[in-house]
């Protein structure tokens, strides 16, 4: 039973620690919606999202009055279009993600996630298309984001796919250059995506999900800690059981705005999501929690164990928390998003190379880092494809968001606005990785992939 004790401890969480509700997003199937012809297509599309959305950001604002619950955005994930879109004859899918942006901005949504390809084992004819238009797609469009999963456990690395999406990523960054290569900012790489992953940009609804779902985000790197702060000089036990005591009650908040939106919306309650997301915002830094453990910069010598303790921590507090915990859960590492990573990066004490050994025990992967505009196509793919071995290698989901920031270099900064900040340009490594990713084919699959 909740005391009066614990409502008031939420409340100051709220007022004073930044928790907050990430995200409501609804997960809707689009598979009904194929058609041959393009436009009765988007016309299926078009009409299903917005009957079954309508009252999403209704009922998201609804929630937050009447429990005094902040929740930040309200979105949507759909099937991955290279599935929907494949039925038809010609090369043009821009016309499917328009259709999206329409169908967002209709129903009052922020973002809408799954303008996405599944190829970690090879290419379909859609997925060409679709990959192929993602660029245009995300520079013509203000709500589409866009996923390509290139790589998983059981399969290996699609080396080939790895080495498309450096051009990809260089093209979306030349097309919307004026706005800081903003179509970056709503493109993700993945090794074993999520289906039911609730964050932006790498949201879609997997072919495995029910016709629609309602699944929930949850944050909350100021609460953590605040948390932390009050057993200053304990050993790393009580660090951790601090850490787990505080996800347990940031996660019941999400369980109940999660049943609540499901209830309200009759539709069925997928997963909540407890990854610690941070924001620009001072006091909302997963950065800030590693130093308040006692690193005097995150980047210097036992972040990733601090880090580790962290995720680890995070989850097993979150799982107890609820009974359909899922997405990514855990903490995540944006660079432009959180104010603690631009301060270690500006101060020198956070790296490129840092950061990719911080990912094999954090919630996700290379996130929001912003790169010199000069840094080649094989470059980026080179990056994409050290993470994606991290991912496939340690049965975790990896991923990759880098906006090559054109015109820009070393220790500038790039200006994004709104929850995605901004973000420092990040050095690379100077030698050439192009021979090697010029080869193709695919990484073969760990042989401890070999589980059956």
């Amino acid at each position: 039973m909740i005391n009066p004790f614990e409502i008031l401890e939420t409340i100051k969480m709220i007022q004073e620690e930044n928790l907050d509700i990430r995200t409501i997003t609804m997960g809707i199937s689009l598979r009904d919606c194929c058609d041959s012809d393009e436009r009765v297509a988007c016309a299926k599309i078009y009409d299903k999202i917005t009957r079954l959305a309508a009252n999403l950001v209704k009922v998201g604002e609804d929630i937050e009055r009447e429990y005094g619950i902040p929740i930040v955005n309200k979105r949507i994930a759909v099937t991955p279009v290279s599935i929907i879109a494949e039925s038809r004859d010609t090369a043009d899918y821009v016309k499917f993600a328009e259709t999206m942006d329409r169908a967002a901005e209709a129903v009052g949504v922020n973002f809408i996630g799954g303008y996405s390809a599944l190829v970690h084992k090879g290419y379909t004819n859609g997925d060409r298309r679709l990959i192929a238009s993602i660029p245009e797609a995300l520079s013509t469009t203000k709500r589409v984001c866009s996923s390509v999963n290139v790589a998983t456990t059981k399969s290996g690395i699609n080396m080939d796919a790895v080495r498309e999406m450096g051009f990809v990523i260089k093209k979306a960054a030349e097309l919307t250059a004026s706005e800081g290569a903003l179509a970056c900012a709503k493109l993700v790489v993945f090794a074993n995506a999520p289906e039911d992953n609730p964050f932006m940009a790498g949201a879609f609804h997997g072919i495995g999900e029910p016709e629609c779902v309602i699944n929930v985000g949850v944050s909350g790197p100021g609460v953590v800690k605040c948390a932390l702060e009050k057993v200053r000089g304990a050993d790393l036990g009580v660090v951790a059981e601090t850490i787990k005591k505080t996800a347990f009650k940031i996660t019941r908040v999400g369980q109940l705005v999660a049943q609540e939106a499901s209830k309200r919306l009759g539709v069925q309650f997928g997963i909540v999501d407890l990854s610690l997301a941070p924001t620009p915002a001072m006091g909302d830094s997963v950065a800030h929690i590693l130093e308040e453990m006692g690193l005097e910069k995150c980047g210097t010598h036992g972040t990733i164990a601090a880090l580790a303790l962290l995720n680890d921590a995070v989850k097993k507090g979150g799982a107890m928390a609820s009974s359909y915990v899922g997405g990514l859960s855990g903490a995540f590492i944006p660079v432009s998003e959180d104010a603690g990573m631009i301060e270690a990066v500006q101060s020198g004490a956070l790296s490129v190379e840092k950061l990719e050994a911080m990912t094999c025990v954090c919630s996700v992967g290379l996130d929001m880092i912003v790169v010199p505009g000069d840094a080649s196509a094989e470059t980026i793919s080179a990056i994409i494809a050290d993470e994606m071995a991290i991912g496939v290698v340690n049965s975790k989901t990896t991923a990759v968001r880098i906006i090559p920031a054109l015109g820009k270099k070393e220790g500038e900064i790039v200006e994004f606005g709104g929850l995605l900040g901004r973000g420092p340009v990040m050095r690379l490594n100077r030698f050439s990785s192009k021979t090697f990713i010029e080869r193709g084919g695919r990484i073969p699959a760990p042989i401890h992939s070999l589980k059956n």
